[in-house]
């Protein structure tokens, strides 16, 4: 992602918050140039996904792209089954992240340790369910709405949920909607990146980063303070107003 927004930019100076599952679509928030700098406050708010899962089947990456370790016969779940399994997964919840995720442990991705078929134990950590919704169900597949905090691995999700409902289930499909003030309806396709880059109207696109930075609150500086700040210093408490 990263390289195709430099190469149609023409700008090494890139990055994005927010990493997604190399099968997901939906929402990445990027940065460019000054925008960058933007970057560690842009991570902090919700996440939205938009999902639906296989019920009856494992795999060794916990979505469908993966190998399948396991087969079983999902015809006795149920609606109501389901919808009581969801409810147990809202709240603060314990998840262990894949192996095949981008964390690092020794300076490692967990990713390439898994592609050589080593496995080793993840501390498990607290993530935040805001909210979990069944949109559908039509078996083996059940498509939920997830609302959730940074960090939360709707594979592992899926996971935990089949091995719940006893038949175990994988992610068939994962579509990021929200990215904290970010919101699908104002994302952007590489194609149409590309080509309003071709029409040289890539202002339209951008958005300024006092703009993505809304959601945090605004402090007003005196003058005292504005000095400082120009000279990299810190302002002190009581000069913030």
């Amino acid at each position: 992602m990263v390289s195709r927004v430099r190469r149609i930019l023409g700008t090494r100076k890139v990055g994005h918050t927010g990493t997604l599952d190399p099968f997901a679509t939906g929402v990445l928030p990027v940065a460019v140039n000054d925008g960058t700098k933007a970057i560690p406050f842009l991570d902090e708010g919700i996440k939205c996904y938009e999902a639906v899962m296989r019920l009856g089947v494992t795999t060794d990456t916990l979505d469908i792209t993966g190998t399948v370790q396991t087969e079983t016969d999902s015809t006795s779940v149920g609606l109501e089954q389901l919808i009581e399994a969801l409810s147990g997964f809202t709240g603060s919840i314990s998840q262990t992240p894949p192996m095949f995720s981008a964390i690092k442990q020794n300076g490692q991705p967990l990713y390439k340790l898994a592609r050589k078929g080593i496995e080793v134990e993840r501390k498990a950590r607290q993530v935040e369910i805001i909210a979990l919704d069944l949109l559908s169900f039509t078996p083996p597949y059940a498509s939920i709405r997830v609302t959730c905090s940074r960090g939360t691995y709707v594979r592992s999700l899926a996971d935990d949920i089949g091995a719940k409902l006893g038949c175990g289930a994988v992610l068939q499909d994962l579509r990021r909607t929200v990215s904290g003030p970010f919101t699908i309806g104002l994302a952007v396709s590489l194609e149409k990146l590309e080509d309003t880059a071709r029409e040289g109207r890539l202002k339209t696109l951008f958005l300024s980063p006092y703009a993505a930075l809304g959601h945090l609150a605004d402090i007003e500086l005196d003058d005292a303070a504005c000095g400082k700040v120009r000279h990299g210093q810190s302002p002190a408490v009581q000069d913030l107003q």
